[in-house]
């Protein structure tokens, strides 16, 4: 397989055939079809919502793990693909929104607003990708190419975050991470 759009996509037998494939296609969840890039960032932040309680500290490295692993898993399901960053592959959308909800202060004080309005700020800034993240993107054909481009774009949404926060009016989203 290497081209997404001009040979068929990958089955759930070769996705779950491989721990690497099963971690980069974002536990089965980059086989969901259209925008799996969505529906990856969607089941990583339900995952973030269970390990999340383990505290601040372990959350660090489940993020370090995590991106360690997926650099692993996505360079070697890339290859296998012929695709660096094939669109299946969404282990980087797990971690990328695991580092937004980790850096949100009080996680589970965060009203719904607040949670749905960080994953739409990193879906945002990752298929966007403003500058410097699409020279990233454009030069880094790898595992650790692949998961850096989401990381930055976490990084962009958590600074939008921050600067909604300090902007806010009183009152607005009280009671939530703000």
């Amino acid at each position: 397989m290497t081209d997404s759009k001009t040979t068929s996509w990958p089955t759930t037998a070769w996705v779950f055939g491989h721990p690497a494939r099963w971690l980069a296609f974002g536990l089965g969840s980059g086989l969901i079809r259209p925008a799996p890039g969505t529906w990856g960032t969607l089941a990583g932040w339900a995952l973030w919502a269970w390990l999340a309680p383990a505290g601040w500290a372990a959350g660090g490295a489940v993020l370090l793990a995590g991106f360690l692993l997926g650099c692993w898993a996505c360079h070697r399901t890339g290859v296998e693909l012929g695709q660096p960053d094939h669109g299946g592959m969404v282990w980087d959308e797990f971690v990328g929104i695991w580092l937004v909800l980790w850096l949100l202060p009080g996680f589970f004080e965060a009203n719904w607003l607040a949670q749905v309005w960080a994953v739409v700020l990193f879906r945002f800034f990752d298929i966007l990708k403003p500058y410097p993240i699409r020279v990233f993107d454009r030069r880094l054909k790898n595992g650790f190419g692949c998961m850096l481009d989401d990381v930055l774009a976490a990084l962009f949404a958590v600074a939008v975050l921050a600067l909604t926060a300090w902007l806010q009016p009183p009152g607005l989203l009280r009671g939530s991470f703000f």
